[in-house]
């Protein structure tokens, strides 16, 4: 993930939104309250994937739920993938 991408949090939407070439990719979430957040799907457009803005959108997402101390659902498997990744590097880091 060499790009730098500006994010967007779209409150009124539920995303958090990545505008490139005139196309946007998105990480949709719903708020369930009780400090929970379910991310439930990333969408980035075909000729757009392979750059990490998927990466980018899901660690955005996991920051900012984790800063607000919100616990979080990966119904999206993308993020349940990521996290998985995310872990492990932490894990393999210590």
């Amino acid at each position: 993930m060499n790009e730098s991408f500006s994010i967007d949090h779209d409150l009124s939407s539920h995303q958090f939104v990545i505008r490139v070439d005139g196309q946007r990719a998105y990480l949709a979430y719903m708020d369930l309250g009780k400090q929970t957040m379910d991310f439930y799907r990333t969408f980035v457009p075909d000729n757009l994937r392979g750059r990490g803005i998927a990466a980018a959108l899901a660690e955005y997402a996991l920051t900012y739920a984790e800063s607000r101390g919100y616990s979080v659902i990966p119904s999206c498997s993308y993020v349940e993938r990521y996290i998985e990744r995310r872990q492990q590097k932490l894990t393999a880091s210590h």
